[in-house]
């Protein structure tokens, strides 16, 4: 018999980047706007993508296999920086927003709406998306998970979230758009 799914994860962190295209820093709260996104985000904007989610598993997931490839000899061992950047994958690296512990996120289909804290509700809009020109992680390492398990989502309502802050699964979406 399959268990299903858990339905209760944790904020591990909130994370923010004034420019794109860079890992983003963790930060001890953060407001998030319905049809914004996280303020003060260089991504925050109007649309499906309006804040990033990724599974703190997922960034553990991708550390094992940048790993397992350095020690096959896969990757440069010559170059310090890709063990550098092993080292350093934690939350932002993937610039993600919500970095999310206890929940299989990109198993949710898409309409999902998640409870974060005591006020925020998101709804999941997207599932994964092609890692832009430049990708540092894509380029030195051949991989980026968010294209598999990174998920976008849209604000429903707003407030402030913190790392412990507990995310529910609400309400089941449906996966017939993405």
């Amino acid at each position: 018999m399959n268990a299903s799914p858990p339905a209760v994860g944790r904020v591990v962190s909130v994370n923010l980047s004034t420019r794109k295209g860079v890992p983003k820093e963790p930060v001890p709260e953060a407001e998030l706007r319905p049809d914004l996104g996280l303020v003060d985000d260089a991504h925050s904007g109007p649309g499906l993508q309006q804040v990033s989610l990724l599974a703190s598993e997922s960034i553990e997931k991708q550390r094992r296999i940048f790993q397992e490839r350095l020690a096959r000899g896969e990757l440069r061992k010559q170059c310090r920086k890709g063990y550098d950047v092993i080292a350093g994958l934690g939350p932002g690296s993937f610039a993600e927003n919500l970095t999310i512990e206890g929940l299989p996120l990109a198993q949710l289909p898409l309409g999902t709406r998640l409870g974060v804290g005591g006020e925020v509700v998101l709804e999941i809009s997207r599932i994964g998306k092609k890692c832009h020109s430049g990708c540092a992680i894509f380029e030195l390492l051949g991989d980026c998970v968010m294209p598999r398990e990174g998920v976008f989502a849209r604000v429903l309502a707003g407030g402030v979230v913190r790392p412990g802050d507990e995310v529910r699964v609400d309400e089941c979406g449906h996966s017939d758009h993405q």
